[in-house]
């Protein structure tokens, strides 16, 4: 009888404490599901005290019904799921150059699954928008200091109208057919497909139409592209999810026998979907067409496959490139900004055949 042996489980990687922020491993799923244990931690604040009996949601501002909604009103509400990427616009920071001060994530600062909830579209329509409506600002319970900052603010986003009116921007209260976990927003939280994850406010206690431009710190001063070192100008929002990848096999700098290996991984993107991935074992001078098992899967990410017959002995620069519906392909730099985010050059391992 073969002896039992422990099974060996990954964890989530962390990147600080206090907030808590931690990666997925990504290298190591082997699902499309990422399951809630493994979902990566986004927090700017220490996490909110609720108290889930006194719970209701605030629908102020440029309407004609203000309305205070509790957790049986919403759950009473039509349904919506959809099943998508929820990427940090901070995912692999640690591989700008050169590199700028931050939460340094490396490549699993990222995760999908399945969000049930009711579309927002839903409780702003019962409310009624009055015409002069811009906006929507979404605020949540995390609250805290920043060190730019002289008082506490709470964590806050707004939408543009016709991105909080589309029919998948919805309030979750379900993650993979299950309660929305406290760590992931519960009861409560924003659920912006195509846009990066900073947009998803989570433990969402207010939500307020208006009739301007939302300057809160989160949206005016985070979460901007700087494209200059000094100055401001050309500064634009975060918004939609750049088309990536990344190599989930062989791991970086892994050395291999001679022979036939898989290289594995993902890719996505926040427009259109992904039509093809490219793979390179020579630095990038030839490219070779990886095998997409699941093309036009809406909001998901694609996994892609290529059979790598490695017979010289020596070290390899592996690379993968993602390409999108809408012509957009992985740059060999990625664009520089003077926070990191919206990181998306082609991506590359290194490895040794032995």
């Amino acid at each position: 009888m073969e002896p039992k042996h422990p099974v060996v489980k990954p964890f989530l990687t962390t990147r600080s404490l206090e907030p808590e922020n931690q990666e997925t491993p990504i290298h190591f799923i082997e699902n499309d599901i990422i399951q809630t244990p493994l979902f990566y931690r986004r927090n700017h604040f220490s996490y909110p005290k609720l108290t889930y009996s006194n719970y209701f949601i605030l629908i102020n501002g440029l309407v004609s019904t203000p309305l205070l909604l509790s957790m049986l009103n919403i759950l009473q509400l039509p349904s919506k799921t959809i099943e998508g990427v929820l990427e940090c616009a901070g995912n692999k920071r640690s591989l700008f150059e050169p590199k700028v001060f931050g939460e340094q994530w490396e490549k699993g600062a990222m995760s999908q699954g399945v969000w049930k909830g009711v579309p927002l579209r839903t409780l702003l329509e019962i409310s009624g928008i009055k015409k002069e409506a811009k906006e929507v600002v979404v605020e949540g319970y995390d609250v805290g200091k920043r060190t730019d900052l002289d008082k506490e603010v709470s964590y806050s986003r707004s939408l543009p109208l016709d991105k909080a009116l589309h029919p998948d921007t919805i309030i979750a209260y379900e993650y993979n057919h299950q309660p929305l976990s406290f760590k992931h927003g519960f009861p409560f939280r924003l659920i912006v497909p195509s846009w990066y994850g900073m947009a998803s406010v989570k433990w969402i206690k207010q939500i307020s139409v208006i009739g301007s431009h939302f300057t809160g710190p989160f949206q005016k001063i985070d979460y901007m592209y700087y494209p200059n070192q000094d100055n401001d100008d050309g500064a634009h929002p975060v918004t939609t999810m750049n088309v990536n990848s990344t190599i989930q096999k062989p791991i970086d700098m892994a050395s291999l026998n001679a022979g036939k290996h898989e290289i594995k991984g993902i890719a996505w993107t926040g427009k259109g979907s992904i039509t093809k991935v490219e793979i390179s074992i020579d630095h990038g001078k030839t490219w070779s067409i990886a095998e997409v098992t699941n093309y036009n899967l809406g909001y998901k990410w694609v996994s892609w496959s290529f059979d790598w017959y490695a017979v010289k002995k020596g070290n390899y620069t592996v690379m993968s490139k993602a390409t999108d519906s809408y012509g957009q392909t992985q740059p060999i730099k990625p664009y520089w900004n003077r926070k990191d985010y919206g990181y998306n050059a082609i991506d590359h391992i290194k490895v040794k055949i032995e």
